[in-house]
């Protein structure tokens, strides 16, 4: 199963971005996803995860009100909309797939395939 990420870049504070993130290969017909963050030197953190069937979202504080994830099963696509964008949203974004579960986690070791990242940098 390979994730691809897509969509960072370099935007000022207030600005929006979405990111996406594409699985293929064999994947099952059932799996939870999230996105993770990671600043330079600092451990890679829980972001927002999205349960199987897309009905239950799950948000760190620090995002809750301008982030919002979704995700469309028939391309295999995770989406991140990120709003309002603060200088201290700056990291790399990962993308992660837990397999053959229906249920989102906030560990990083709870996940099995993980996306390259993409950057995120805001600009005061």
């Amino acid at each position: 199963v390979q994730l691809q990420a897509s969509g960072g870049g370099l935007v000022q504070a207030g600005a929006s971005l979405r990111l996406s993130c594409t699985a293929s290969g064999r994947i099952s017909s059932t799996y939870s996803a999230a996105w993770f963050s990671q600043a330079p030197g600092k451990e890679r953190e829980f972001v927002a995860g999205v349960n199987w069937s897309g009905d239950r979202n799950y948000y760190a504080d620090s995002v809750k009100g301008r982030f919002a994830i979704s995700r469309h099963n028939t391309k295999n696509t995770i989406y991140l909309q990120m709003n309002s964008l603060k200088p201290e949203d700056t990291a790399v974004y990962y993308c992660a797939v837990r397999d053959r579960s229906t249920l989102v986690s906030k560990e990083t070791s709870e996940y099995d395939y993980w996306g390259q990242g993409t950057q995120v940098t805001v600009s005061s």
